[in-house]
């Protein structure tokens, strides 16, 4: 083989490993990762025109209540919550355009948006979120109540993805396809660093299935975490069909 030859080969050969390489990725996540998210509504997911709802938590001196309109085709966010000093505020932006907003917009609003959003739909996230590592870590004993359940390890990589990077989101996962419990690890430094909760209150909200009551501990304080006012408007309809 000629050193021309040898050159086109090696070229080749790294053209093929770059683009084969994240399909060859996506083929190792386990079913597991797709199952679940068929349990939460994944496949009526695209008939969602917005999701409604308020996300509450209490711990040892915090109790916050942040309520908001998510246009998931948009990516529009409407937020109604208050500021550090209690002030009522209200904002509505698109998240593709975030540039462009206020500072708090950026620096408060839309960061607490991909927190609550991800506790209200993680489990399509464990399916969406390509940067994801997941695990099915196979039948285990359950954290905090009794009996077991199949552990799935969701990592997310130091460099991006997740509400922190480097986050690891294990899920507690029954027979029928819901998390019954998680421990929660952040990757940065930011507090709570670990959460162990349940996942109940199950409702339907349209065809999307949700938890609405998490409790359990962060940081070993005692946590509540619930959702209420849960709503889905779908695709060609003005009305809100609440959760129930």
């Amino acid at each position: 083989m000629t050193s021309a030859s040898r050159v086109t080969m090696i070229r080749l050969l790294a053209f093929v490993v770059l683009v084969l390489a994240p399909t060859s990725w996506a083929q190792k996540r386990p079913p597991i990762a797709e199952q679940i998210a068929k349990t939460y509504g994944l496949d009526s997911f695209g008939q969602i025109e917005g999701i409604r709802y308020t996300f509450n938590i209490q711990l040892p001196g915090l109790n916050v209540s942040r309520s908001w309109v998510w246009e998931p085709k948009t990516g529009q966010v409407s937020y109604e919550g208050k500021d550090k000093d209690g002030k009522p505020v209200k904002a509505t932006y698109v998240r593709s355009q975030l540039n462009s907003q206020p500072a708090n917009v950026k620096d408060e609003i839309e960061p607490a948006f991909v927190n609550d959003q991800y506790w209200l739909v993680f489990p399509f996230h464990a399916y969406w979120d390509s940067s994801a590592d997941v695990q099915d870590l196979g039948v285990q004993k359950l954290p905090l109540g009794k009996g077991s359940a199949r552990r799935v390890a969701v990592k997310y990589p130091m460099e991006a993805g997740g509400y922190t990077p480097g986050d690891t989101w294990e899920l507690f996962v029954g027979s029928d396809g819901r998390v019954e419990e998680f421990i929660y690890h952040r990757g940065g430094p930011k507090k709570p660093s670990v959460v162990i909760a349940t996942w109940a209150g199950y409702k339907k909200a349209g065809p999307l299935l949700v938890s609405t009551e998490h409790r359990g501990t962060a940081d070993g304080k005692p946590l509540r975490l619930f959702f209420s006012n849960v709503s889905v408007k779908l695709t060609g309809s003005d009305t809100w069909m609440n959760a129930q």
